[in-house]
């Protein structure tokens, strides 16, 4: 019992150090999740400045978030962490699909493949969004368009057949993407054959008219 107050003294530095650095990371995951939504946001409304701005700060709180962890592998792989992280990656591909650029790749994003996926089977929420916005505006090509790339990322995803353990639950996620999907080439569906529709009873009118 001689060094137990040595023992005792080094498991509460250790304690301490890793309290403020779990206390650190939550508050950046919480600033990380906050930038993200706001370049969603933004993206939508085609504020490319705003979604600049945001991802930007988003990146520098990635980089500072892993810099910091480096020594805690189990926070760094916390759930409050890795989401922080997904919607990073949701971001930054919702942005890249939109504006119809290259994807980023997970390298670049400074992200782990599996946080990377479900980022980006995330993002097909959104893409369904902008999906029911441009159809609402009546632009149907560019719905068209984003169903495909909706498609795309379902065809991705499925080839990943790999266990939970390994791509963090991301079976579920590509569930959900088809779903998404389905509904969102129904919807479309139904939009474009309306809109033939009321193009053959415009045709219609006009023929009436000129008789």
């Amino acid at each position: 019992m001689e060094n137990l107050d040595e023992i005792v003294e080094r498991i509460h530095l250790d304690f301490e150090t890793r309290t403020k650095a779990r206390d650190q990371a939550l508050q950046q995951a919480r600033m990380l999740t906050r930038h993200c939504a706001k370049a969603i946001r933004a993206i939508h409304r085609d504020e490319a400045d705003l979604v600049q701005e945001h991802l930007d700060q988003a990146g520098r709180l990635v980089k500072s978030l892993t810099s910091n962890l480096t020594d805690f592998p189990d926070l760094y792989y916390a759930g409050y962490t890795q989401d922080a992280l997904k919607e990073f990656a949701e971001a930054q591909t919702v942005r890249a699909l939109v504006k119809h650029q290259p994807l980023p790749t997970p390298e670049e994003l400074g992200l782990n493949y599996a946080t990377y996926l479900k980022g980006l089977a995330e993002a097909v929420g959104e893409l369904r969004r902008r999906c029911m916005d441009i159809i609402r505006l009546n632009h149907s090509a560019e719905a068209e368009h984003l169903l495909g790339q909706m498609e795309d990322v379902y065809g991705i995803l499925v080839t990943m057949d790999y266990p939970d353990a390994i791509t963090g639950g991301l079976r579920r996620l590509t569930d959900l993407v088809r779903g998404i999907t389905e509904r969102t080439r129904g919807d479309l569906t139904i939009s474009l054959r309306q809109k033939s529709l009321e193009k053959k009873l415009q045709s219609l009118e006009e023929k009436l008219d000129r008789s």
